[in-house]
């Protein structure tokens, strides 16, 4: 059997009996339009490795597949075992893993050859998994990844803008990231409440060290947590006025105007102190 031959995602999750049951609070990314832009987006082809979190029925894993990309994808939700090996069974080149992707080796997974990450993201896992791929021992070599819109605004912003944070802070000291796609509710069924959003994030060729990155996590997780106060009371706990003072920033600066390369210079500075 070929991915062509496969029945529709609508006639699969009704002969599983898997659809409409809204009482798990799924929102299936049916459309094929959408779920082909991604695949596009993601700028993979023929031979490249995909690790895809979350594949739910394979909307994706199928527009992906196509492509003729190699298909490594994570589902911790059992029932959707069956409608997925369906897929498996027709593209040679999907592997399955039933289990949870936050505890998932990815590095094993990639088996040390370059991977990308695309994924439409469980959200309530979403951005543990993101911090996760972005400051842990395995760099992907691209991640294309969907999200609910206010999500990709708090990873896209900047300094002085409202969604501006820790995430963006975290993101963008290690990746490039831009926003490329925003994708209406009713292009899932049953449609959610919320929009969503598809980012691309490519890692830096320069990036942070493990130990820097755990010392930024630190301080953008004491500035943002009382961002409305200024830098040296909010960092009192790591050395106040004087550590900002040596970051080469202004102690009564609130986090939400500091840039990344600011924040990167705090750091630096408790690192030093440490």
């Amino acid at each position: 059997m070929s991915l062509d031959r496969l029945p529709s995602l609508r006639d699969a999750l009704e002969a599983h009996g898997l659809w409409a049951k809204k009482a798990f609070g799924q929102h299936f990314l049916l459309d094929l339009n959408v779920t082909r832009k991604i695949a596009r987006l993601a700028e993979i082809g023929e031979g490249d490795h995909v690790i895809e979190v979350g594949p739910g029925p394979g909307g994706l894993t199928r527009a992906l597949l196509e492509t003729g990309a190699r298909v490594t994808a994570i589902e911790k939700d059992e029932r959707f075992r069956p409608l997925l090996q369906e897929v498996a069974d027709a593209a040679p080149g999907l592997t399955l893993i039933f289990g949870d992707a936050l505890a998932a080796d990815e590095a094993a997974l990639a088996a040390g050859a370059p991977a990308h990450l695309v994924s439409n993201l469980p959200y309530n896992v979403g951005t543990p998994l993101l911090i996760k791929w972005l400051t842990g021992p395995w760099t992907p070599a691209s991640l294309t990844l969907m999200f609910q819109r206010e999500v990709v605004d708090r990873i896209t912003e900047g300094p002085g803008e409202d969604a501006y944070g820790r995430l963006a802070v975290i993101v963008q000291a290690t990746c490039t990231a831009r926003r490329v796609l925003d994708v209406p509710a009713r292009a899932f069924t049953p449609p959610p409440r919320v929009e969503s959003a598809v980012v691309r994030l490519e890692p830096l060729a320069q990036r942070p060290s493990r130990t820097r990155l755990e010392a930024l996590q630190a301080v953008t997780a004491a500035a943002f947590g009382q961002r409305r106060k200024m830098l040296r009371s909010s960092l009192k706990a790591l050395g106040g006025e004087d550590l900002v003072r040596a970051a080469g920033l202004d102690p009564q600066a609130r986090a939400e105007v500091i840039p990344v390369d600011g924040f990167l210079a705090l750091a630096d500075a408790w690192l030093a102190r440490r």
